[in-house]
């Protein structure tokens, strides 16, 4: 990584989080009136800075005993290429590993361009199928 990043174990804001989604590409996927609730709902978070900016993130969400899904692995792109997604992911395992009371299932759902990192970092699709649906607003 070139400029000095300093990891942080925190979720990120609402504004921090709305910054580098919309960075990211992600502004579609988002309510952003929920997302709130939503990272209050977090189990465990890393942001990575650079001059005391948010320049990184990731989450973790879950039942805090087996069941784990790492979330929101955002970096800005001006950031991307230097290792930091591989940075932040390590520590939401370390954090995982570290507050999991026995062997731990940690899935998560990754674009195309995360696949490799991913893969890289022992994650696989096994003989499983990944599904999502989203709930539509009443």
């Amino acid at each position: 990584m070139g400029q000095p990043v300093t990891l942080v174990d925190r979720v990120p804001t609402p504004a921090e989080h709305r910054r580098l989604a919309e960075a990211v590409g992600w502004s579609h996927a988002f309510d952003w009136a929920t997302v709130a609730a939503s990272l209050t709902g977090s189990r465990l978070g890393v942001v990575a800075l650079v001059d005391d900016e948010v320049v990184g993130m990731g989450r973790v969400v879950g039942d805090g005993a087996l069941y784990f899904y790492i979330q929101d692995v955002a970096v800005l792109p001006a950031h991307q290429g230097t290792g930091l997604g591989r940075a932040i992911l390590r520590r939401l395992l370390d954090q995982i590993a570290d507050s999991a009371p026995a062997p731990a299932f940690v899935g998560l759902f990754a674009t195309t361009d995360g696949d490799a990192l991913y893969r890289s970092e022992g994650f696989t699709t096994g003989d499983m199928q990944g599904m999502f649906r989203l709930v539509p607003r009443t």
